[in-house]
């Protein structure tokens, strides 16, 4: 019988490794691709931030076309300018209150505590503007952003009347503020809406997509999720891919990260226990019609059929909207 030397079984284990490192498998290819699809559709929170802005996502750092999104962080007295150029731009308090001056109109958003707290009233500011955004207690405010076409003008969103719906049933309970959903709110291109999932629930299910055009039943939009969960902790967000070399993403998520879905079936966004789950969506694409039109993923739209059969999670709605004083606007 004979026994190899220590010495020559190092040696192999070396070879070995070298040659896995020189000659991939196809697992390891994988999940090195997986790897830089994290890096570049997974934006942890810090990592997208530049001068005042906690996260700020052009279309041309992302890859695409149309959507922006842009977090304002502003200290007590601080002003901000925003130039729009060529795109739509809606200010939404996330956190605190601001004043929105342009073209000789000053509106005063009251806002809100947290987005856990309560709906926001909300200034959509058009193309082609120079506007002012300043806020005497500070705060931090999203800038939901899409290039367009078409000038509107200036204009002040209630609080009351952003419409709230209660989205599935049972574990799949979700609450969304339809700030800006297509039909709700006019804007050329931007499509903006809140999400709110109680912990232990699945948003975002059935997996569903919308990267193509099929009329009437499917349009394509670029879409930016960006995330905040009560009181800390981390959620998780998958898109899988709908086409070959499509965009993966399993991510786990935490206050301040984005996630970009330029294609794929997106869902779900999972919230963990004892921690509800927030996120903004924005969306913007190139069809004539302004709409959202999806398509579930064909694996798991049967979960819509049990809907009917359970209640609406009773933590839902975690708020409605609230009375507010209405827009100070002065000409």
């Amino acid at each position: 019988m004979t026994t190899d030397h220590p010495d020559q079984e190092q040696h192999q284990d070396q070879e070995q490794h070298q040659d896995q490192e020189q000659h991939p498998g196809q697992g390891q290819h994988r999940d090195r691709n997986q790897g830089r699809e994290q890096h570049r559709f997974h934006l942890p929170s810090g990592s997208a931030a530049r001068g005042a802005y906690a996260v700020d996502i052009d279309p041309e750092g992302a890859g695409w076309d149309r959507s922006a999104l842009r977090v304002l962080e502003l200290e007590p007295g601080g002003v901000h300018p925003l130039v729009t150029g060529d795109s739509e731009w809606i200010v939404l308090p996330l956190a605190g209150g601001c004043t929105v001056r342009i073209a000789g109109e000053t509106f005063e958003l009251r806002g809100r505590e947290s987005v856990f707290s309560g709906v926001s009233d909300f200034a959509y500011v058009p193309r082609g503007a120079r506007a002012e955004i300043s806020s005497g207690a500070g705060g931090r405010f999203a800038l939901a952003g899409a290039k367009c076409e078409r000038r509107l003008p200036a204009r002040y969103g209630p609080a009351p009347e952003v419409p709230v719906e209660l989205r599935g049933s049972g574990t799949c309970s979700r609450q969304v503020n339809n700030f800006a959903a297509a039909g709700t709110f006019d804007c050329d291109r931007l499509i903006a809406v809140e999400v709110i999932t109680p912990g232990g629930n699945w948003s975002s299910y059935p997996p569903h997509k919308h990267d193509e055009h099929v009329p009437g039943e499917e349009c394509e939009l670029e879409e930016i999720y960006y995330f905040e969960v009560q009181d800390g902790g981390l959620g998780y967000h998958r898109v899988s891919p709908s086409r070959d070399g499509g965009t993966d993403v399993l991510a786990e998520v935490r206050g301040g990260d984005v996630v970009l879905i330029p294609d794929g079936w997106h869902g779900p966004s999972i919230a963990p226990p004892g921690r509800t789950l927030y996120y903004l969506n924005v969306m913007a694409g190139p069809g004539e019609e302004r709409a959202w039109l999806i398509r579930d993923h064909p694996d798991h739209r049967w979960i819509r059929d049990t809907w009917p059969d359970q209640p609406i999670d009773a933590r839902l709605p975690l708020y409605t909207a609230h009375p507010s004083p209405g827009p100070e606007v002065t000409p």
